[in-house]
């Protein structure tokens, strides 16, 4: 008995041990089975798939019916001054755009994506996976519609992204075609609105794409979570686009992609020949050959901010000779918005008291140095001094602005007001000249004067305006008002 006693005080804690790690293991396999069990994937998912691809696809559609009706809008009026000059010259012009508007509307029929998009590629591609293999989904039966439905919109959604890539590509010939025929005939200058409605487009059809890479937190948990998931990727290695586009060496499923990369140099050759260069190059080689790697990251950088600045990153966004674009051209309309508040004080004028007017504004932005808007006011007293403190309403205005960008965060601002005082109805106020006035209930005010923006980073607001602004109306107010005005505001997100 105490020889088992022994043993077991020897053997226990290795045996406890074991099994401790047994159960570890088996833990950590259950944790990497969940990753790939049905709850993975929920309802959220698909809906936030359905909703963001279907509205996308409504906007395209949209945006590609009105640029192509103002763009044959616009051909059709360059034709038909031209007539005037080359009557038959206008004929064939006519002939020609008949046909190849034709030929668009069957190259729209399409639904095949040319262009490879990353997002699209894996959103659709993990519809495909879901539906392939629906032990993946929560509640698999009753989401079977839902996946249906989702799988649908993202079709659509390619459907409109491939008809978009053929509407560029023919606004694009148009315009060379255009250009050409144009210039025979002296009317080059002519051609701008068209070269602007181009430009527009294509800047607008990137922004709609742009849009799909900001996907709601949902969806990108749901693709972070499906990425762990092996099978997963696998199915993604040979039935996404981009697997289709490049086959990778070995695949079962394509025995001849091999053959397309025979010839070309392996990771494991360039990096050989690298150090053989490096060795040869003596003991200050490797440093050196740091720095020029730091030099051209460098210039890298810089050559792409330049080409996102220029064009959006897409070759198909030409700048027409002598353009600004206007970005916010391609922005919704609440997008466009700028939502502020500010708030002005103002010393008592021994009529009215110490007060304060709190504004909040809605701003429409024209364009990136051009903001025109409209607010209101609401004005409250403070009391006659610090020592005779008393809340009270002391009126309320409406306002109009107009901000223009003068240099970085500098703006020039003015704007007309009108302000109801109710307190100076019933006060006669002495003049001058010697003859009593009865105060003016509403006030106008004209203002004029510089704002700067400093951004901060806050949950609600985006930056400080100050403004500083001179009221050339306040010489002409019953009683005088405050000549100069000192107002701090903020922007909301």
């Amino acid at each position: 008995m105490q020889i088992v006693l022994v043993a077991l005080s020897i053997y226990m804690p290795k045996f406890i041990a074991f099994l401790l790690f047994i159960l570890l293991l088996t833990q950590a396999a259950s944790s990497q089975d969940s990753l790939s069990s049905g709850s993975l994937v929920s309802k959220k998912y698909l809906d936030v798939v359905s909703s963001t691809s279907g509205n996308l696809s409504k906007k395209l559609d949209k945006q590609a019916e009105k640029t192509l009706r103002q763009f044959r809008k616009q051909e059709d009026k360059l034709i038909k001054k031209l007539s005037k000059v080359d009557s038959v010259a206008a004929q064939k012009m006519m002939a020609e755009a008949k046909s190849r508007y034709k030929e668009l509307e069957e190259r729209m029929k399409g639904s095949a994506l040319k262009q490879y998009i990353p997002q699209v590629d894996s959103l659709s591609t993990s519809l495909a996976f879901l539906k392939a293999n629906p032990q993946y989904l929560k509640d698999a039966q009753e989401l079977k519609e839902k996946l249906t439905e989702a799988a649908g919109k993202m079709d659509e959604l390619k459907a409109q992204l491939h008809k978009a890539e053929e509407i560029k590509a023919f606004l694009k010939e148009r315009k060379e075609y255009l250009k050409q025929q144009m210039s025979k005939l002296g009317m080059f200058r002519k051609l701008k609105k068209i070269n602007k409605q181009v430009y527009y487009y294509a800047q607008q059809v990137n922004e709609y794409k742009q849009a799909l890479k900001d996907p709601k937190k949902v969806g990108r948990k749901a693709l972070e979570l499906l990425a762990k998931n092996g099978k997963f990727r696998e199915f993604m290695r040979k039935n996404s686009q981009m697997a289709s586009l490049f086959r990778m060496p070995g695949d079962p499923d394509n025995p001849g992609a091999g053959a397309n990369l025979a010839g070309l140099q392996t990771r494991a050759q360039v990096n050989a020949l690298i150090q053989q260069q490096i060795t040869a190059g003596g003991p200050n080689a490797q440093a050196q050959f740091q720095q020029n790697l730091q030099s051209a990251q460098g210039q890298l950088s810089q050559l792409k901010d330049k080409v996102m600045n220029m064009g959006g990153g897409s070759s198909d966004m030409e700048m027409p000779e002598g353009f600004k674009p206007n970005n916010q051209k391609t922005k919704s309309f609440f997008q466009r918005l700028e939502i502020g508040t500010n708030i002005q004080s103002q010393r008592s004028n021994g009529i009215l008291p110490v007060r304060s007017d709190i504004g909040l504004s809605i701003g429409f932005r024209l364009s990136e140095k051009k903001i025109i808007g409209v607010g209101g006011s609401w004005s409250m007293g403070w009391g006659q001094n610090i020592q005779n403190i008393r809340i009270s309403h002391q009126g309320a205005g409406a306002r109009s602005f107009l901000d223009w960008k003068l240099k970085g965060a500098w703006w020039i601002s003015g704007g007309f007001e009108m302000n109801y005082r109710p307190g100076l109805s019933s006060v006669t106020i002495p003049s001058p000249s010697g003859r009593s006035r009865m105060g003016a209930a509403w006030q106008q005010s004209g203002l004029i004067g510089v704002s700067r923006k400093v951004p901060i980073k806050t949950k609600f607001f985006k930056n400080t305006k100050l403004m500083l602004l001179w009221d050339f109306l306040s010489y002409d107010q019953v009683p005088r008002g405050q000549a100069v005005v000192v107002r701090v505001g903020y922007n909301l997100k």
